[in-house]
């Protein structure tokens, strides 16, 4: 049995997805293609598109799953130039949420809002306010570790890509 799908996009980022949500419009498939392109350029370690527009939602032994709609694999929109093909990831672990247009983005945001609960799973989420661009946040998360009055906190980096906001996101 296949799950319904959601208005969603997700990519993959080493080796856990970031799920991009947000109203239509909102820039999910343009963040997508940004951290694709950070990824190439070396910012980010290598990343792959999983779904655009519809995914679909699992969970399994704790994790949660996505993976695109199968009749929109491997395909995503870029603005101004229409449907492309590239290349595609089946599955990959959910590590990080962003909503795109959320009404509690916030400049510091409060700690309940930089997590979130997806098919019982507790995810770790950004919540952006509409008219923020997303990417240099997104970035940030991905590859820095949270400031810490008690000092270094190099010993949660994992090859160089820091913690990312939480343990369950690091790359290996």
């Amino acid at each position: 049995m296949t799950s319904p799908s959601v208005h969603a996009s997700a990519v993959l980022v080493g080796d856990r997805a970031v799920l991009i949500r947000g109203p239509s419009g909102s820039g999910k498939s343009r963040l997508a293609f940004d951290l694709i392109l950070a990824g190439r350029s070396g910012h980010l370690p290598p990343v792959v598109l999983v779904g655009d527009d519809r995914v679909h939602l699992d969970t399994l032994a704790g994790e949660l799953w996505v993976r695109p709609a199968a009749e929109l694999a491997g395909l995503i929109e870029i603005r101004g130039l229409g449907i492309r093909r590239c290349n595609c990831a089946s599955e990959a672990v959910v590590g990080l949420v962003v909503d795109l247009a959320a009404d509690d983005g916030e400049r510091l945001p409060p700690p309940e809002a930089l997590e979130t609960r997806l098919n019982g799973v507790l995810i770790p989420r950004i919540p952006l306010a509409a008219g923020y661009q997303p990417l240099p946040l997104v970035v940030a998360a991905l590859t820095t570790t949270e400031s810490s009055p008690s000092g270094n906190n190099t010993a949660n980096c994992v090859k160089g890509f820091g913690n990312h906001i939480s343990p369950t996101i690091a790359t290996e």
